[in-house]
């Protein structure tokens, strides 16, 4: 992991559903994202602040753009929806580990709520490497539900919500035991939705996690989490995404 600390413009932003927005950052700490699965953490510059930083998953990046998809939760967050086209900010790239083990035929990739952004890039690369990729979304109910254009024009794209609005009425696990057998999965979204992936489907699985973090670097030891591999991981170094044989199921 090569992290890197730099100023990024931001050079689009747009709201796709209530309190969701996308917003294209630009600069030279983009070339230190590597992996689908790695985020970025971002000072927010504002007096009115919190002190920590705010760590973001990457929707998509090239060697200059970073694009990052969020909701308004609080204050940092509104922070940074209140942003405008041509502000900078200080931002940390190159963290975590993400999505590396990719070496399969026919995968499923699997996004729930706020877990679908880092799905987007994940599937564009896959689909490079010529492997069969199916995808699943998870929401709650129509009105929930954004990037459903964007990677039905990639692949096979399934939508679950638990009202039934749309797709599959439902959880995203509804949906994959009605898919055809596949190798592996790559999965993001609420700890829930892992924890039961990794009950239905132990092996294979790869789950990226959020948590909250004190530094972003693995220096503070605020989002570590117990494993079966050793007493614990960090989620912003030895993850974001672990292995679903490895993750302990709470309760």
């Amino acid at each position: 992991m090569n992290k890197y600390q730099g100023i990024m413009t931001i050079t689009s932003k747009k709201e796709l559903i209530k309190d969701v927005y996308e917003m294209i950052l630009e600069g030279n700490a983009a070339s230190y994202i590597t992996t689908p699965g790695q985020f970025i953490n971002i000072k927010l510059n504002d007096s009115l602040q919190p002190y920590l930083r705010r760590p973001m998953s990457i929707c998509d990046y090239d060697e200059n753009h970073i694009k990052i998809i969020f909701r308004v939760v609080g204050t940092g967050t509104k922070i940074l929806a209140n942003k405008n086209i041509g502000d900078t900010l200080d931002c940390l790239t190159g963290l975590g580990n993400g999505f590396t083990e990719t070496n399969y035929k026919n995968v499923v990739v699997i996004g729930g709520g706020l877990g679908v952004p880092p799905m987007y890039a994940l599937t564009k690369q896959l689909i490079q490497k010529n492997i069969n990729v199916n995808v699943i979304l998870g929401f709650n109910d129509q009105s929930s539900i954004f990037y459903q254009k964007e990677f039905e024009n990639l692949t096979n794209t399934y939508i679950a919500t638990m009202d039934g609005s749309v797709g599959a009425k439902g959880t995203v696990i509804d949906v994959l035991k009605q898919l055809p057998a596949f190798e592996a999965y790559y999965a993001c979204g609420p700890e829930k939705m892992l924890e039961a992936l990794a009950i239905n489907y132990p092996d294979n699985g790869y789950l990226s996690y959020e948590a909250r973090m004190g530094c972003g670097f693995g220096a503070c030891m605020g989002c570590s989490c117990k494993v079966k591999s050793k007493p614990y991981k960090r989620i912003c170094m030895e993850g974001p995404v672990l292995l679903s044989s490895e993750v302990i199921i709470n309760g």
